[in-house]
């Protein structure tokens, strides 16, 4: 059930159909009135076959193919800036010249040295620019704590009562 994307008419049963060079969705009194041509057969909720991921959890693939899970396993390194700023200086290059080599602007470069996280595209540049590594595999947070027992933390009362 869905709208009519022509006449306006909502919960009703619509199906995709040309106009121009649109497709749009439209009630089945729209496209006998305008004698419009279906682009896709309906298909029935029974004849819809969902794809079953290979492994569990809340994995999938983005655009490129690539594993949205794994995004989340490397990280910047801490210290990044000396790095960067190091690695520049033993190449002989002034920010200029690094943001001319990398394409970007020189802020850019002076806000990653001073010590603001760049972005990945950025990141990815000066890796390849400077032949240094600044994305290391994340390490777990050893100082989680999950479902702490008994303790049911803290709320406005108990601190109204201190």
């Amino acid at each position: 059930m869905g709208a009519c994307e022509l006449c306006g008419a909502e919960k009703t049963s619509t199906r995709s159909v040309k106009m121009g060079r649109a497709t749009v969705d439209a009630c089945s009194r729209c496209v006998d009135s305008m004698g419009l041509v279906t682009v896709a057969p309906i298909q029935k909720p029974s004849e819809i076959v969902q794809k079953k991921a290979n492994h569990g959890g809340y994995s999938g693939i983005d655009k490129k193919g690539r594993d949205i899970m794994r995004k989340g396993e490397m990280e910047l390194c801490g210290g990044f800036s000396k790095i960067i700023t190091e690695a520049r200086e033993k190449m002989g290059l002034d920010k200029r010249q690094l943001a001319h080599k990398m394409a970007e602007k020189i802020n850019v470069i002076q806000a990653a040295e001073s010590g603001r996280p760049p972005s990945d595209t950025v990141i990815k540049k000066l890796e390849r620019a400077l032949d240094i590594i600044l994305m290391v595999e994340s390490k777990p947070d050893e100082n989680r704590m999950v479902g702490s027992g008994t303790s049911r933390g803290m709320n406005l009362g108990d601190f109204f009562e201190n």
